[in-house]
């Protein structure tokens, strides 16, 4: 996650607080929503951002979970997000995203 995407992220943080946010990514390379999800619970692993050592704690989620799908109304999914979710392999991702920090198959 580039530095600017973590100053926007820190400063909602410090603007409304960490327990009502969640991060939504739609990364389709694994490695980046790993990177990305880490980076927003635990810290910048490359210590190269405004995140390096600061642990937010926040939720992370991937668009393309079934999960999240479920609450979107279905047109704007489908308009928004329907021609990612037909391209990408949604079983990777979903396993990619089980293993994001903080739940149960997370480190």
């Amino acid at each position: 996650m580039d530095p600017e995407n973590q100053d926007r992220i820190k400063s909602l943080v410090d603007e409304h607080g960490a327990e009502d946010l969640v991060v939504f990514l739609g990364a389709a390379d694994l490695e980046a929503l790993e990177v990305a999800a880490e980076t927003v619970t635990v810290g910048d692993p490359a210590y190269v951002g405004p995140l390096a050592g600061v642990q937010l704690g926040l939720p992370v989620v991937h668009i393309l979970e079934k999960g999240v799908k479920e609450q979107v109304d279905p047109g704007v999914y489908e308009e928004q997000v329907g021609l990612l979710e037909m391209t990408l392999d949604v079983d990777q991702i979903q396993r990619a995203a089980d293993k994001f920090p903080g739940r149960d198959g997370g480190r």
